[in-house]
């Protein structure tokens, strides 16, 4: 793709579109209790990952994204999962970002963020056998959905499975768009719904799955779909329409990705959010269970959407071009929020309007 967004996409090769058949345990020649989440034991809490890139800041260098080297070549902060390197041909710039994950739901193909892919020694080895070739399969075919290729990686033997790699692009530094130019009166568009992270472990955590597939079975296979879905078409879009910056919404949830790409802005703003699009039931589960911050925007989410500043005047025609036909039926967008005057900071109303979400049928929701 020659058009490029510095927004750290860490779900964006997230898997195809459908389960290989014959992912089941059972259709694997394993036992029906055999669970792939099982060896995804590696996570830790935000507030530890934030204090670990602190060493790798120079204390001499402003801390204003856009003061780099050379005023020619605008850097990334390192919060933002992706970083910009001028080449020394032809005023290229090379753009990259770095992820990767652990299993979060059962079917191997369609759990698969690889290039860099770490075994878990865990596993028998008929069981790595059996699960670890579908989780490549399913990688392949989506780098081909997204229009590139799986170039080379590395794997490694430890105890938990974790699948990730580098996105890699090359182009001119007028092809990037750079996190760092909101202006007061932009509008905040989200492109995929919250809770997504939430249905898929409601799903592993409750003790009567027969219940759940009856009651709640629409939720899982909606998050699924969100998961499964591409940020490239928002990508596209966000070019289009002039977008002023962006971010990706995963482990940090939406307020803590909010307030890492309030902190990059070269004015003084601020962002403030006053809508939380939800997939349907998410919010009660989140509050019976009491261990996600969903309203609080502090649920984690994984191949979660972008979150974009757009001018006023481009943001519904954003909302309604991304729902075109011509990009298939999988797109959604909702105006979230506002940017203000401030302090280079991001909050969540005290009372947010929730709007429950069915995928495949979308709206673009006014603050």
């Amino acid at each position: 793709m020659a058009e490029a967004s510095a927004t750290g996409a860490c779900g964006e090769v997230m898997a195809a579109m459908a389960p290989a058949e014959g992912s089941s345990p059972q259709a694997l020649g394993l036992s029906p209790a055999w669970r792939l989440t099982g060896f995804s034991r590696c996570k830790a809490q935000q507030e530890t990952l934030l204090k670990l890139p602190a060493g790798l800041t120079r204390p001499d260098a402003s801390q204003e994204t856009g003061a780099g080297p050379s005023p020619t070549f605008p850097t990334v902060g390192i919060r933002m999962d992706s970083c910009i390197i001028p080449l020394r041909h032809g005023g290229l710039s090379l753009v990259q970002t770095t992820a990767f994950f652990y299993p979060l739901v059962e079917d191997p193909y369609c759990d698969n963020m690889l290039m860099l892919l770490s075994v878990s020694q865990s596993m028998r080895e008929e069981e790595r056998e059996k699960v670890m070739p579908l989780t490549v399969k399913g990688f392949r075919d989506a780098t081909e959905e997204e229009g590139t290729a799986v170039a080379g990686g590395q794997t490694l033997l430890n105890p938990w499975i974790i699948i990730g790699g580098v996105g890699t692009v090359v182009c001119q530094p007028n092809e990037v768009i750079m996190p760092n130019r909101a202006v007061t009166g932009d509008v905040l568009v989200l492109t995929k719904p919250l809770g997504a992270q939430v249905a898929v472990n409601a799903h592993q955590w409750l003790d009567n799955p027969e219940r759940w597939n009856k009651d709640g079975g629409l939720q899982r296979r909606e998050a699924m779909f969100s998961m499964t879905t591409l940020n490239r078409t928002a990508a596209g879009l966000m070019h289009t329409f002039n977008a002023h910056a962006a971010t990706d919404i995963t482990g940090f949830g939406i307020l803590g990705h909010s307030q890492n790409l309030a902190k990059q802005q070269r004015n003084e703003v601020s962002f403030v959010i006053h809508n939380l699009p939800i997939i349907a039931k998410m919010v009660a589960f989140s509050k019976a269970s009491g261990r996600f911050g969903l309203l609080q925007g502090t649920s984690a989410e994984t191949s979660g959407g972008l979150l974009i500043c757009l001018p006023r005047e481009q943001a519904a025609r954003f909302c309604s071009e991304i729902k075109s036909s011509k990009y298939g039926e999988s797109h959604q967008a909702w105006i979230v929020g506002i940017v203000e005057k401030g302090t280079r900071t991001a909050r969540i109303i005290d009372k947010p309007r929730v709007i429950p979400t069915s995928w495949g049928h979308s709206c673009c929701c006014c603050s």
